[in-house]
């Protein structure tokens, strides 16, 4: 679902930067509250474990399509909706400036469009409340399916919204919206299933790691161990076997004239210049090293600077609380 600038105006893609902007400095201020200096460790070895996850595209039968998982609701899960959405937006600023995943001048657009809508919507609206009153695996797992598939739609709804008001496709409205929100609603049902998977998991082996029950505990080094052994497998090889197939998002403009040759605005140029100096690694690709070997390394080289990230995020955000007490 990341969109590229060419599906935006630059007054949305500035007007989706501020709302970011200001969301983010809401969800830092909440997790200033928090005084856990553990968590830092956690946002960093989850996001890289998203960021790899997220490499792994999965084809849908039947379209041509793909689908990669979001993981706002799994990061939601464990490490709270505002930590969460602060590690979902560090996760899409790597992908932007690293690896040209998705457009610069689009990443708000990008950060509310899969984060917000999950953090802040379908995490307290739907998950929190089926997990309050009472929380097993097969509970987990209809909350995880629901959640994320509401998530997902949001951000589709949105991607359409920003795009329309931008006035950059030739797409009916009921034929744009006739394929997307289907094909997320198959992306969001299998997001569901590996997030069920995976906190039904956790939930058995280690309860205390889930935020939904108010019991937060620091990662063991086992866990780190396990999670991060398990993060560098799936950048480094999983994602060798993603589907080539074009995402969700790329497929429902594959035949939209208009998104394909519009003109870009000199603020959108602006934009894709700094982003082509920044981007070293564009389409997760190393130049001088063909096939899979520079796929691998880009992985390893996205989760370690995801984790890097985390890690400044947080420090800066304690010692902004040291200062303000």
């Amino acid at each position: 679902m990341h969109m590229a600038d060419a599906l935006i105006s630059a007054p949305i893609g500035l007007t989706m930067m501020g709302a970011t902007a200001l969301a983010l400095g809401y969800a830092i201020k909440k997790v200033e509250k928090e005084d856990n200096g553990s968590k830092s460790v956690k946002m960093g070895i989850l996001g890289a474990m998203v960021f790899a996850a997220q490499m792994v595209n999965f084809t849908i039968p039947g379209t041509g399509a793909s689908g990669h998982i979001i993981g706002t609701i799994l990061l939601a899960a464990l490490l709270g909706p505002f930590a969460g959405f602060i590690t979902i937006a560090s996760i899409i600023l790597v992908q932007a400036l690293v690896f040209a995943d998705g457009g610069l001048l689009a990443y708000g657009c990008n950060v509310f469009n899969m984060g917000f809508y999950s953090a802040f919507i379908a995490y307290p609206l739907i998950m929190q409340p089926l997990l309050k009153k009472e929380i097993n695996t097969k509970r987990i797992m209809g909350a995880s399916l629901l959640s994320c598939i509401v998530g997902v739609i949001l951000g589709a709804i949105s991607v359409i919204a920003e795009t329309y008001i931008s006035g950059v496709s030739s797409l009916s409205l009921t034929s744009f919206i006739l394929l997307l929100v289907p094909i997320h609603i198959v992306i969001g049902a299998v997001e569901g299933l590996i997030t069920g998977l995976v906190l039904g998991y956790l939930y058995e082996a280690k309860p205390s790691l889930l935020v939904i029950n108010e019991k937060e505990e620091e990662m063991s080094k086992k866990s780190i161990m396990v999670l991060g052994s398990l993060t560098i497998l799936t950048a480094t090889v999983l994602s060798l076997f993603a589907s080539k197939n074009p995402d969700g998002l790329e497929w429902s403009l594959a035949k939209d004239e208009v998104t394909r040759t519009k003109a870009i605005s000199s603020v959108a140029h602006f934009f894709s210049q700094i982003q082509s100096h920044l981007s070293l690694l564009p389409d997760y690709s190393m130049k001088g090293i063909h096939g899979g070997v520079g796929t691998a390394i880009s992985g390893f080289i996205g989760i370690v600077t995801v984790v890097l990230l985390s890690l400044l995020i947080k420090k800066l955000i304690a010692k902004k609380e040291q200062h303000v007490n």
